[in-house]
């Protein structure tokens, strides 16, 4: 069997990796967006074991991935026009789709809801998997982020390897996520599209091929009477060390604060540029001043200065503007779970 940690994306390691789900066991695969903690989503023994390998709360449903958008009337039912055009436009790729679950769909897969998360990754790895499991019939991968729940989101295989260890029989290695944060989520189960998490595809785009407009999250709370979604918590995508978003102009205010309490400190900036002299208790790390970068860069970033034994993240608010709103929504909520130890 293959060892914790091994690597792969050899034709004889997908193999090995069909072999491990049809077993019951669990793979873990690169995605676009952040990596992936897989299981047949239809074998409820399977499922019960990313829920374990997490540390996921059962109600927390998982999103499915499937090999094409023909599988879509397999998995649910009562589809709408929007959920066919938005296939067409975006799949393979960064959207995934809440759509009414079809009756065969497990409990445990949507978290007890009337509702299922549906998408077609755009992962030359990822694809060759899933159309191999699904084998004419099919068949999906259930497969939310491959960490800790709560925790960082992977985009790389070591970041799997170093989270999950021997929880996970397989890592197939696809490299480096192209996109760097996960998939955006649109509500198509009732008469008005909702975006329940953003992403990597803009509400406009969505909006662009639908002809009519979306309604947004209101913040990082969860509306009320709408499905739960994989990363709508208040907390997630946290670091372990304690992180604070700060405006641009308070940003050197707070790294003040923090040399004159004698603190190790770790500043993610975006326009401010370091001080001419700096403490060596600092670690500054200049981001990416464009949305797309920063967002390709966030995971491994925070991973770093999490791992850097430093006391505090000091991190540049993001501009509020829609083309920012995926990144800030993460900050959002790494910022709300920092600081939380988690020792299993």
């Amino acid at each position: 069997m293959s060892s914790a940690g091994q690597t792969a994306g050899t034709q004889a390691e997908i193999d090995r990796a069909l072999v491990l789900l049809h077993a019951g066991e669990l793979v873990a695969f690169p995605t676009e967006t952040v990596y992936g903690l897989g299981a047949d989503a239809a074998n409820p023994q399977a499922v019960a074991k990313i829920f374990a390998a997490k540390g996921r709360p059962a109600d927390h449903p998982l999103i499915v991935h499937l090999a094409s958008a023909a599988a879509l009337d397999r998995w649910a039912r009562d589809i709408p026009e929007a959920a066919r055009k938005l296939a067409a436009a975006f799949w393979p790729g960064r959207l995934t789709m809440i759509l009414k679950r079809h009756h065969s769909v497990l409990d445990a897969v949507t978290g007890g809801q009337d509702s299922i998360g549906l998408r077609v990754p755009n992962h030359p790895l990822a694809l060759r998997l899933l159309r191999a499991f699904a084998a004419g019939n099919h068949a999906g991968i259930a497969a939310p982020s491959a960490n800790r729940f709560g925790h960082i989101s992977p985009t790389c295989a070591a970041h799997v390897r170093a989270e999950l260890g021997e929880r996970v029989p397989l890592v197939l290695d696809g490299g480096s996520c192209a996109v760097g944060i996960e998939s955006t989520i649109v509500d198509l189960t009732s008469g008005v599209p909702r975006v329940l998490r953003p992403g990597a595809i803009g509400a406009a785009e969505i909006a662009n091929v639908l002809g009519t407009d979306l309604q947004l999250p209101a913040g990082i709370s969860a509306s009320p009477g709408v499905p739960r979604v994989s990363g709508s918590l208040i907390a997630h995508y946290a670091p372990r060390t304690p992180l604070r978003l700060v405006s641009a102009t308070a940003l050197r205010i707070a790294l003040l604060a923090e040399e004159q309490a004698k603190r190790h400190c770790a500043v993610l900036a975006r326009t401010v540029a370091a001080p001419e002299k700096i403490s060596q208790r600092v670690i500054w790390q200049k981001a990416a001043e464009d949305a797309v970068g920063y967002a390709h860069d966030l995971y491994a970033t925070l991973r770093n200065l999490d791992a850097s034994g430093c006391a505090t993240i000091l991190v540049e608010a993001p501009p509020a503007t829609e083309e920012w709103l995926a990144v800030a929504d993460r900050l959002q909520r790494a910022a709300c779970g920092s600081g939380e130890v988690d020792e299993t």
